[in-house]
């Protein structure tokens, strides 16, 4: 009776054991499947709307200062992945002309933001 009631005992664990592991690895699968971080892209315009190839976007992290360069491709696009949740200014430049500087909030919840930023280049 006593093995009988051991046996038992050990079924349950192993089973209760089981289940704890399969959740553990699913939720493990959830994680990697989700993006880290924010990312940060869009594009770099002039007055008409067309790409400014070459322009340098720069974007700050205001709680560290640290600042990030991405160089502008043929499609006028940027992107910043992996960002933490704080608060970031960026703006774009061109042969001496600035974009406006935009702002991305610490309390702003989205996982992509997208923001066009427009050089005069008149």
């Amino acid at each position: 009776m006593a093995s009988r009631m051991f046996f038992r005992i050990a079924f349950l664990m192993a089973a209760a054991l089981l289940v704890a592991v399969s959740v553990t690895a699913h939720a493990a699968l959830d994680n990697k499947d989700k993006p880290q971080g924010r990312l940060l892209f869009g594009k770099v315009l002039d007055q008409r709307d067309n790409p400014v190839v070459g322009a340098i976007v720069y974007v700050t992290n205001l709680r560290s200062h640290a600042v990030k360069t991405y160089i502008v491709g043929p499609e006028g696009t940027y992107r910043f992945p992996g960002l933490s949740t704080t608060d970031y200014e960026v703006y774009a430049q061109y042969n001496g002309r600035k974009s406006d500087t935009k702002s991305v909030s610490q309390f702003d919840d989205r996982s992509q933001v997208y923001i066009d930023l427009k050089i005069d280049m008149r």
